[in-house]
């Protein structure tokens, strides 16, 4: 299923990146970010009441090698890259930890969420940062595309298919995934540094026992 992207994210403006050493560029720019949600289970995926962020225009022009450039963006601001490929052709998710998929070449279209969820189409400069239990998959790519992938630190991502079966357990496991405590791309400051926590405690105040029972009226008798 085909979406346009001015159908399903809201543009939120765009975010200050700092310079992050003077060879990767001198100046401070500016990147635009999306965001989606996809907080119902599809099948034997969970996804998350956290949103996808998506980020354009990561790299700079003058950039000389795109994939270092994540790479050391990535690192700086606490997220250790740990591969570069693409996206695997079916349906997978990680239960354990959020992810952080930078495209340094080609472009694809991936989709989020499950076999039925939306189709992203992503370029050269765009980073998708993924809550855990979000589910994605490679539905079509160039023959350049390539990725740079990132997770928070000390956290070996684990690969969970589609197996509706198996949901309940791995919606638990997701659940007590813990947030990062920096952004990819924007460090200390916006993206799911905000986001993500705003999101966290809105799920929280819903299904909270406590705060759900003060906030129904008494019952006459």
């Amino acid at each position: 299923m085909q979406l346009d992207r001015r159908r399903f994210c809201t543009l939120l403006g765009c975010v200050p990146l700092m310079a992050l050493s003077r060879w990767s560029f001198a100046e401070p720019r500016e990147v635009a970010m999306e965001v989606m949600r996809i907080d119902k289970a599809q099948g034997g995926v969970p996804n998350s009441p956290l949103p996808v962020l998506i980020y354009h225009r990561v790299i700079p022009p003058d950039a000389v090698d795109n994939a270092d450039y994540l790479e050391h963006l990535f690192t700086t601001n606490g997220w250790p890259p740990q591969w570069r490929y693409g996206v695997y052709t079916f349906t997978h998710f990680h239960s354990n930890t959020p992810e952080a998929l930078g495209v340094f070449a080609g472009a694809a279209k991936i989709q989020l969420g499950g076999e039925k969820g939306v189709i992203l189409e992503v370029n050269v400069g765009d980073v998708i940062l993924l809550p855990a239990g979000v589910g994605h998959k490679q539905i079509s790519a160039d023959e350049n595309f390539m990725m740079v992938g990132a997770y928070p630190p000390n956290v070996k991502a684990d690969l969970c298919h589609d197996e509706p079966a198996k949901l309940k357990e791995r919606a638990a496991a997701v659940a007590k995934v813990p947030l990062p405590e920096t952004d990819p791309v924007t460090g200390h400051s916006e993206g799911s540094v905000v986001l993500w926590h705003q999101a966290a405690q809105h799920s929280q105040a819903i299904n909270s026992p406590t705060l759900n029972s003060q906030a129904m009226p008494a019952k006459k008798k």
